[in-house]
């Protein structure tokens, strides 16, 4: 049986508590599932704090992240943080991780940036401490990066064992990952077009990244949420669909020559440019042939609302 259509919204730019939570209001009168937010040392509101005014003026959206960068935290510090979270929501945190790929960021702030193999090993054992800490008894953990020693974390979050996790990524070691240890996987293109960033958002290479998360999570695979974001912006409903894309495709090629072609973008399952029948019939088609039933639009809260009427919880 196919599981209903999720969608999730963003939008960090600094606002005011009063302004965010207006945005979050209604999204949740749209029919977004989730509000989500970006971890960036940027021009962005910090995610927790942020997350926190959302959840204080709604009632059934959910709260995520979209998503954070297991190097800027300690988990055992990142898990009481979420924890309160979830608390303060009454149960409605998605906690989203990820391995960290922004370099300049890093530079900027002094923060190592490691071989994505060493990343990707300190995310899993960061994922391992937050699960334990999560659970009833107190944690005790020896990995390759972190030491625990009979921590009980508190507090409790409300959704036990703990919240659903999302891990996205778009390289294998991630999604394997993601595979054994997420409840939702987020799948991404590689970063950068020199890495075959521009290839990796084509409906092939997604079909891929999916054989090696079936692969990976072997039983488990049914019980996953698939996730998919809008990587190529900007996003659009428009009647134009294909005026579009040709526009998109110029601004990728004045970077980069990507080998892509406008029907190669349309297709993209990190693509959203279309008609709303046309953006209906997409999403459908990707649940009903990828499994494919989780969806980040982007920031475009009130242009994607006639497609989230269409498709929500159906």
């Amino acid at each position: 049986m196919a599981r209903p259509f999720r969608f999730s919204v963003g939008g960090g730019t600094p606002l005011s508590a009063k302004a965010l939570g207006e945005r979050g209001r209604k999204a949740e009168a749209l029919g977004y599932s989730t509000y989500v937010l970006s971890d960036h040392l940027l021009d962005t509101l910090a995610p927790n704090v942020a997350l926190a005014a959302i959840a204080a003026v709604t009632s059934t959206l959910r709260i995520g992240h979209f998503v954070l960068n297991n190097d800027l935290r300690h988990p055992a510090v990142l898990h009481q943080e979420l924890a309160t979270l979830d608390v303060l929501s009454e149960g409605r945190l998605d906690i989203g991780i990820g391995a960290g790929w922004n370099e300049p960021e890093y530079r900027a702030s002094g923060v190592a940036f490691e071989a994505v193999p060493d990343r990707v090993s300190r995310l899993e054992d960061a994922v391992a401490v937050l699960k334990g800490l999560f659970r009833d008894e107190p944690l005790s953990f020896a990995g390759r990066h972190y030491t625990i020693t009979a921590m009980d974390g508190r507090p409790k979050p409300v959704q036990r064992p703990h919240p659903p996790i999302l891990i996205g990524g778009g390289g294998k070691r991630l999604l394997e990952l993601a595979a054994r240890e997420a409840q939702i996987v987020g799948l991404a293109p590689r970063i950068g077009l020199r890495s075959g960033g521009a290839q990796s958002v084509t409906l092939e290479a997604t079909r891929e990244k999916l054989a090696w998360v079936q692969e990976a999570a072997g039983p488990r695979f049914g019980d996953l949420e698939l996730n998919t974001y809008a990587a190529l912006r900007p996003t659009a409903v428009t009647d134009r669909p294909r005026e579009a894309a040709a526009a998109l495709l110029v601004d990728l090629d004045q970077r980069e020559p990507s080998g892509l072609t406008v029907d190669a973008l349309l297709d993209s399952p990190h693509v959203f440019i279309g008609t709303v029948d046309a953006l209906v019939e997409k999403f459908t088609r990707l649940r009903d042939e990828l499994g494919i039933s989780n969806v980040m639009i982007g920031n475009d809260l009130e242009g994607f609302a006639p497609v989230v009427e269409r498709l929500a919880g159906r």
